[in-house]
């Protein structure tokens, strides 16, 4: 290989990494590529759309409405936790709302059923129940509680972008 070819496939490589972090920027840059090499363009949109869909909580079938979650609290349909910090939970909380900080989500995803409950005083969640949602202050740390749910297999899943901000905000608090 001569040595533009060495760089343009350590930059591939590099976007390719991006991706990971960022699919959004990746579709961006694949386009790009697209452009300037077709049979490069062929291997990157192969790439972007057999990987794994990082960023999914900003999907709009994974963020529940101020709406949605009135209803599902008011059916009593919600498995509703709240990722911000103990302090932040006591100073006001969605009611039915149980506390697990983002720090400890993963690890108390995956306690057995009997400690869960034990510590958290409710039924631990299924991987298919399609009533989890995750909340914080305004939606940035339950996006990453989704992703930490969805990486542990909880695939339906979702996440009350708005917060406990917009929920005070409609509640008047």
């Amino acid at each position: 290989m001569k040595p533009q070819n060495n760089l343009q496939h350590g930059a591939l490589v590099f976007i390719m990494l991006s991706c990971v972090l960022s699919r959004s920027f990746c579709q961006v840059v694949s386009g790009v590529n697209r452009t300037s090499s077709p049979t490069r363009g062929l291997l990157w949109r192969a790439f972007a759309t057999s990987s794994a869909k990082y960023g999914a909580a900003s999907d709009s079938d994974s963020v529940v409405t101020y709406e949605q979650l009135k209803s599902m609290l008011s059916n009593h349909n919600i498995q509703l936790f709240d990722v911000r910090n103990p302090d932040e939970f006591q100073a006001g909380r969605i009611p039915d709302a149980v506390n697990i900080p983002l720090d400890h989500l993963q690890e108390s995803l995956k306690l057995s059923p009997e400690h869960f409950k034990l510590i958290f005083e409710v039924k631990t969640p299924g991987k298919d129940d399609d009533n989890i949602v995750f909340h914080c202050q305004r939606g940035n740390r339950s996006a990453k509680a989704l992703d930490i749910a969805r990486q542990l297999g909880f695939s339906r899943a979702r996440h009350f972008k708005g917060g406990y901000s917009e929920w005070a905000e409609h509640e008047g608090k």
